[in-house]
């Protein structure tokens, strides 16, 4: 298991995801209650047959916490992970041209704070080799999303049971 807590980082790439999670059990990025910025400003380069376009890319288990904030600027995607994506708290200002939370299997959120604007889904959940899994569960949270195509996209089941939502997008 890994956690990585961010306290008033800004980091800036080119070409590579910020974080880039290659091989864990989970992986825990907590925000402490300061601002942190993380963007990528030009294209996302392959790492051998990996397309590793997101800001946050993880190819593991991926949970999101804590009480600060986290400005997520990308060409790409804004957080991804290639299994599941959960988030407990926070605040996070995402701005992507593709999906700004990704996952292949699920995404399920507690609480937080999200404003996303996407030019593609605002959250996507979606495994092409298994159709399934790609759910998206939420308990609870504020949500302001902007989306060229769909504010909320799961494969399998979108299950929502909280929250406070206002999606502008083709679909909600």
């Amino acid at each position: 298991k890994v956690q990585i807590v961010l306290d008033g980082v800004s980091i800036t790439n080119t070409d590579a995801p910020c974080i880039y999670v290659k091989t864990a059990d989970k992986v825990f990025v907590t925000t402490t209650s300061t601002e942190n910025t993380l963007k990528v400003t030009g294209t996302f380069t392959t790492d051998g047959d990996i397309n590793t376009d997101a800001v946050i890319f993880s190819k593991s288990d991926l949970t999101l916490n804590g009480t600060g904030t986290l400005n997520i600027s990308s060409t790409d995607n804004g957080i991804t992970s290639k299994d599941d994506l959960k988030v407990t708290g926070g605040t996070y200002n995402i701005t992507s041209t593709g999906q700004s939370l990704q996952a292949n299997d699920s995404i399920a959120i507690a609480d937080g704070t999200f404003n996303i604007t996407s030019s593609k889904d605002g959250i996507h959940a979606e495994n092409n080799e298994d159709d399934t899994v790609g759910y998206v569960y939420i308990a609870g949270g504020d949500f302001t999303i902007k989306a060229t195509k769909q504010g909320i996209q799961a494969t399998t089941i979108c299950e929502i049971d909280g929250g406070t939502f206002n999606i502008t997008a083709m679909e909600g």
